[in-house]
């Protein structure tokens, strides 16, 4: 049961820390990894998953979609944007060397991807107060 506890703590820690990167960084994105943050620490610790939910990185970037709120359109565009930029590079390369299966794939998976953050993920519009 220890062993167990201790893996979720070092996982939702390396979640924390992509995450952090991620939102700082335009190329990594962090949704991905607070969410398994969140999902570590909550199996782990509940003092842990407390502390992480009140954190200023979690109620920027995951609070509202975990309330089922949804994104922000800035949140869905940027994480589309970022899909999209690191998608094409692999797509170009796998083109450029004629290797038209996996292009198609990739493309087929990009389309998912718009279509699903575009119609799949509520768009949340923040009150701003004052």
């Amino acid at each position: 049961m220890k062993l167990k506890k201790i893996f979720w703590i070092i996982l939702g820690c390396i979640g924390l820390a992509l995450g952090a990167v991620g939102a700082v960084m335009p190329m990594l994105p962090a949704f991905p990894f607070l969410l398994l943050a969140s999902i570590s620490f909550a199996k782990s610790s509940e003092k842990l998953h407390n502390w992480f939910i009140n954190t200023k990185i979690y109620k920027n970037n995951l609070e509202s979609f975990v309330k089922g709120k949804g994104m922000t359109k800035a949140t869905k565009i940027r994480i589309i944007t970022m899909v999209t930029a690191l998608m094409s590079i692999g797509f170009t390369m796998m083109f450029i060397k004629q290797i038209y299966v996996p292009c198609g794939i990739l493309a087929g998976v990009w389309i998912f991807h718009i279509i699903y953050f575009c119609f799949g993920v509520k768009t949340y519009k923040p009150e701003f107060e004052g």
